[in-house]
């Protein structure tokens, strides 16, 4: 019987980088910092600029450190227009214009995306060239109408033109394309599934992820919205916080910028404080959404 002979093995070297967690190096930690701290540097100036008094922040060289009046001008700024009703009423506008948006902008994304129809491409096309169209053209139009309903000085002025946005709709329309396989949709047809509950079961749970970043994005553009609420509301009416600041630090002849930026830094806290407490849920979604079984 011949001898069969065996040659020894070879490794074969795996690939180093599979499944392997890379560590960033030193200089990734300083270019991170280095743009954390350019970007924190706004913020904290603010502070600054809101501890002091007015002539010291327009003095040359700028401030640098906090000073002491800092809840002297928060007092102020707080008494000098109606800041509590103010900030109640842009929580109630920037929710309900977050929460319509994103519903509709996906039910409209969800239709372009996966519901077969005719003309789906034009009318998508056209959806898309509204943002082209600058607001400031919509002005006149708009104001004639709010005041022919009565509806100057309310909020409902400035919620309902806002209802949804173009760029939700694209938004979600290109986020359902890849993320809802359209057999997920005809097999819960297969099994009776009528639309309503198809949407509810099915495409709202796979665009939640888009659906938190959206929402996100709608609510501080909301949040910071103040050409079109300073046209429709007044100070002295129902304002929104960014109609509102508009009325801070006015004084007989000059304007005291140290209580114009607390006004502003008053209006930047409930938004630091929802990302906040949302961010880490936003960020987990979307890594949720990312990861394909």
């Amino acid at each position: 019987m011949a001898r069969t002979s065996f040659l020894p093995l070879r490794r074969i070297p795996l690939r180093q980088s599979a499944g392997r967690q890379h560590h960033a190096g030193p200089l990734t930690y300083v270019l991170l910092g280095t743009a954390a701290l350019f970007s924190l540097f706004p913020l904290y100036w603010n502070l600054v600029a809101a501890s002091h008094t007015g002539e010291r922040v327009v003095e040359a060289p700028a401030p640098l450190l906090p000073g002491p009046r800092l809840f002297d001008n928060l007092s102020f700024a707080w008494n000098q227009v109606d800041m509590g009703e103010a900030l109640v009423n842009t929580t109630v506008v920037a929710s309900l214009v977050a929460v319509s948006t994103v519903l509709f902008a996906t039910l409209a994304g969800f239709a372009f995306a996966k519901l077969p129809f005719r003309g789906r491409g034009a009318l998508l096309t056209l959806v898309v060239a509204t943002m082209t169209i600058p607001p400031q053209l919509s002005v006149i139009p708009l104001y004639r109408i709010i005041t022919d309903l009565g509806w100057v000085d309310q909020l409902q002025s400035v919620v309902l033109p806002s209802l949804v946005a173009a760029f939700g709709v694209f938004f979600m329309r290109q986020y359902l394309v890849e993320a809802l396989p359209v057999e997920l949709v005809e097999a819960a047809r297969m099994d009776g599934a009528h639309s309503l509950r198809i949407v509810w079961h099915v495409v709202f749970p796979v665009a939640r992820p888009a659906m938190a970043v959206l929402g996100m994005l709608v609510f501080v553009q909301a949040w910071n919205d103040f050409f079109w609420p300073f046209i429709a509301l007044t100070p002295d009416g129902s304002p929104t916080l960014q109609v509102a600041l508009a009325g801070l630090g006015a004084g007989n002849h000059t304007v005291d910028q140290a209580v114009v930026l607390t006004g502003a830094l008053i209006s930047t806290v409930p938004l630091l404080l929802v990302f906040a407490v949302l961010g880490r849920h936003i960020v987990g979604g979307i890594t949720a959404g990312a990861v394909k079984s």
